[in-house]
């Protein structure tokens, strides 16, 4: 950071990444009256959201993130955060010393770990924040945010920050750990909708009615979101909702390798992560997470 880096306005905000999440997420920023300058690689959708959202868009991070207190970040992978946060023209370069960059990018501990570093060298604060809820927990505002911070005042200023669009932000620890409990998250999905699929799949085959077993069943101890919201959809054989099958596999991908790395041992995860790939061989890669059952269905 050089001593030309532009001064820090209060409340101002950049969003860097304005895909099926970052776009809904920066406009409810928007909607509760922040002007909020965007920036997407493809500059046409950051033209397109500036058109309905207002704010301004600018063509580098570096440009997008000038004077902002609050730069939020939703990318693809760990690749995509080092270019848009570090490489030329990345977000960390223009910066302001007392801002923060909160990544809300599903990506590996070790590059949340990179960030906080390359952050704390040039005087801006840093939060690892993956998000919950998908798609239409983006759109509604409602998405669970976990968070690793080597700074708890920072994490207080973050939280308060993204209230727009969640309905829970809780620190799990040092940097990395939001993103070592998102790889907690993606686990537990990942069994779930394999068992879920498997008693839709047999309850389809012993001739029963699914909606109303789901019904019986789900004011149980089988009873989770992944039942209450894509049990009907998988007997129909419906995926065009939420979070799509490639995502998880990148997801997955990332917990394998942290179990490498921990100790941890996660055979069923490593199960479902092949089965999401015979999804994709079949042509659903942007089909949703339940599509496990298809494999079922028809095999």
């Amino acid at each position: 950071m050089t001593s030309a880096s532009p001064r820090l306005v209060e409340g101002s905000v950049a969003f860097l990444g304005l895909g099926v999440m970052g776009a809904p997420m920066s406009g409810h920023l928007a909607s509760a009256g922040r002007t909020v300058t965007v920036y997407n690689r493809t500059a046409a959708k950051a033209l397109a959201w500036v058109a309905e959202h207002g704010g301004r868009a600018a063509p580098t991070p570096a440009e997008a993130v000038e004077g902002a207190e609050f730069v939020m970040m939703c990318v693809g992978n760990d690749d995509d955060v080092r270019e848009v946060a570090l490489g030329p023209n990345g977000a960390v370069s223009g910066m302001s010393p007392g801002s923060i960059l909160i990544d809300h990018t599903t990506a590996s501990a070790r590059v949340a770990r990179e960030l906080a570093a390359a952050c704390a060298s040039v005087g801006v604060g840093f939060v690892d924040a993956p998000v919950s809820g998908g798609q239409a927990g983006a759109e509604k505002g409602a998405l669970t945010v976990m968070c690793g911070s080597d700074d708890e005042e920072v994490f207080e200023r973050a939280r308060r920050a993204v209230g727009p669009y969640a309905r829970a932000c809780e620190r799990l620890g040092r940097a990395g750990a939001g993103q070592l409990t998102k790889m907690v998250n993606q686990i537990c999905i990942a069994g779930i909708v394999q068992g879920l699929a498997e008693g839709v799949n047999f309850a389809e085959r012993a001739g029963l009615d699914v909606d109303r077993v789901v019904e019986v069943i789900g004011k149980g101890a089988a009873q989770s979101w992944q039942m209450d919201n894509r049990a009907s959809t998988m007997a129909r054989g419906e995926f065009e909702f939420g979070f799509a099958t490639e995502w998880m596999r990148k997801d997955l991908a990332i917990c394998l390798d942290e179990a490498n790395r921990n100790g941890a041992r996660l055979p069923v995860t490593a199960l479902v992560d092949q089965f999401y790939a015979q999804v994709v061989a079949r042509g659903g890669r942007r089909w949703d997470t339940s599509s496990l059952v298809h494999l079922l269905q028809n095999d």
